[in-house]
């Protein structure tokens, strides 16, 4: 490909509009993942209120909790599944089963199934947004690849900002169960992701079916994945083991911890906040307007932080913006005029949904690159154990009648991790220092 002349701005025109269709579809995926996401969290007051299947806050919690577990099952399995059946196929798959198992809740009987339902979304929620962000990355603009994962990132928290009206507009008219029939909607969307869609080159060329991988690149006007060779079981054990030799094991276990309490922080307040805010007296149109404002505020988030990042350094951003983010999440638990309240849940919305995505810069940044995947894959698959934590400790604080320290819970696990990210990126930095010059330790999102 490097060898055939440049196209003509005719083609140019015409791959950029393949390239943007790719993204498009991957978008509106990862639009869906979200509001299947956030959909509990916006339906959740109205569910304890109304004391549905005779719910109470700490089975509510449990409730939370099993979709993250969900996400971690899939997330954990979506890479091996992939290079099995390719990322088209995975991505085909996740949306179908999480729509379904937003079928199964909206029919569902009894706290049992309904839990079974929130698991299985959970296991495609966890494996689509992995396979989302290959596919962009294989048919990104060259020289725009960070630009597009961050722009994807944005679907994510629009689908919580859908979530919030689909639970305003449908749960008192209509009741619960319409928001998760909506939930149900995206299986329409399967087969526009079987017609237009196209198979990851990344696969393809890893597969030897590198015919259709050219095809495909001089189709999209992208740059061709360079072919790799197959790791085996025993390259894996390596690539694991090495994060713990030669003095590295504290800087994994900084880094996990940081990313443990920062997606506790993360999916805590994703499924609590609605109930939290109407706890502390807000009307419920009101807590659910926050949910909009939050993930207003994560769209903004998403596309700042990674150029403040490129410019003062991932690890000091991720600090600092775990930092604000405790401040915000604490101020939330402070009943305050509207307007300003509004004004804290924006900003904590800002802070809190980039600072996480900081940590797995610094973790890229900081590993060398035979070894960057394995690090930034068990750096996210030990915090999806937060992820885990989050929803159930909400719940146990509101069915003790310690709601008041439910913000306050979460601020300390942003603290924690600011603490962390800051002690590893030290760390780091010192060895660095002396084995390496300083250009060496300049590095992007």
């Amino acid at each position: 490909m490097s060898s055939s002349p440049s196209p003509s701005p005719a083609l140019s025109a015409r791959g950029s509009r393949l390239a943007l269709l790719v993204i498009g579809l991957c978008w509106l995926a990862v639009l869906f993942d979200g509001l299947d996401m956030f959909i509990y969290g916006s339906v959740l007051p109205h569910l304890l209120e109304t004391k549905t299947f005779g719910l109470t806050a700490d089975q509510a919690g449990d409730l939370g909790s099993y979709a993250t577990f969900g996400m971690l099952v899939g997330a954990l399995t979506a890479g091996t599944v992939a290079d099995r059946i390719g990322r088209k196929q995975l991505m085909i798959a996740c949306v179908t089963l999480f729509s379904l198992a937003s079928g199964i809740c909206a029919v569902s009987g009894s706290v049992e199934v309904f839990g079974l339902g929130r698991t299985l979304a959970g296991v495609g929620l966890g494996g689509l947004l992995p396979t989302a962000i290959s596919m962009v990355s294989d048919y990104a603009p060259r020289g725009r690849t960070a630009l597009t994962i961050g722009m994807l990132m944005t679907a994510h928290h629009a689908g919580g900002i859908l979530s919030a009206y689909v639970a305003k507009w449908l749960v008192d008219p209509v009741g619960w169960r319409a928001a998760f029939w909506v939930c149900v909607l995206p299986l329409l969307f399967v087969p526009v992701l079987l017609k237009f869609l196209p198979e990851s080159l990344s696969f393809l060329v890893a597969k030897g079916r590198t015919d259709e991988a050219h095809a495909l690149a001089e189709r999209f006007e992208v740059q061709l994945p360079a072919a790799t060779g197959k790791k085996t079981a025993a390259d894996r054990w390596d690539a694991l083991r090495n994060l713990f030799t030669g003095g590295q094991w504290i800087q994994t276990l900084l880094y996990w911890c940081a990313s443990f309490g920062g997606l506790l922080l993360v999916y805590g307040v994703a499924t609590w906040l609605p109930t939290l805010m109407r706890a502390e007296g807000y009307a419920l149109a009101d807590a659910l307007t926050f949910v909009v404002v939050f993930n207003l505020g994560g769209i903004v988030g998403m596309l700042a932080a990674g150029r403040a990042a490129d410019r003062f350094g991932a690890p000091r951003i991720s600090s600092i913006w775990f930092a604000l983010t405790a401040v915000g999440v604490f101020l939330l638990g402070v009943h305050m005029n509207q307007a300003v309240t509004m004004l804290v849940v924006f900003l904590t919305g800002v802070f809190l949904n980039s600072a996480q995505t900081m940590i797995y810069a610094t973790v890229s940044i900081r590993s060398t690159p035979d070894n960057r995947a394995t690090a930034v894959g068990w750096t996210s698959g030990m915090g999806r154990f937060g992820a885990v934590f989050g929803p159930w400790l909400g719940g146990q604080l509101l069915a003790s009648g310690n709601g008041d320290w439910g913000f306050t819970s979460f601020a300390i696990a942003g603290l924690s991790s600011m603490v962390f990210i800051g002690i590893a990126a030290l760390r780091s930095s010192k060895q660095a220092a002396r084995t390496s010059s300083p250009q060496e330790l300049v590095g992007t999102h």
